[in-house]
């Protein structure tokens, strides 16, 4: 069953239960794959990494968006946003640990020979599509950067 397949069947689950903070969070991945699929042109099914790119998107932003609120001491407003954040996660694939993380950068730098920061947008290039979907960005880079300097 495809990422969109399983979306709508959660969607239609959250319906029946009156589930309103799952209902505005499938909605909002819903309504991003469909934007993906027409942006691109043709009416063509998105790839499992295109589809796992949106949710992480998705959950950055929610997160993003809690932090904000909790800087500002809005629980009121963050409290949705990271529910929401965690509905849009069940489907990702398993997180990775940072020990794992570190053990692909680590064999990643030594298969390229990186010697330093300006081969940072290499490893971070090959990390990056090796565990997409399973680590975002900002752990990545900061594995990476402790490595290399």
């Amino acid at each position: 069953m495809s990422l969109q397949q399983e979306v709508m069947t959660a969607l239609k689950g959250a319906m029946k239960a009156k589930d309103q903070t799952a209902l505005t969070a499938l909605r909002a991945v819903k309504s991003a794959i469909l934007l993906a699929q027409t942006e691109s042109g043709a009416k063509e099914e998105l790839t499992e990494e295109q589809e796992l790119k949106i949710l992480q998107k998705q959950v950055k932003q929610r997160k993003d968006s809690a932090a904000v609120y909790l800087e500002q001491g809005r629980e009121d407003l963050a409290a949705p946003e990271l529910a929401e954040a965690e509905i849009i996660n069940q489907f990702l694939p398993e997180a990775l640990t940072e020990e794992e993380i570190e053990k692909v950068v680590v064999m990643t730098i030594d298969r390229v020979g990186a010697e330093g920061m300006k081969d940072m947008g290499k490893v971070m290039g090959i990390v990056s599509k090796e565990l997409a979907g399973q680590a975002d960005g900002k752990t990545i880079s900061n594995i990476v950067k402790a490595k290399l300097s």
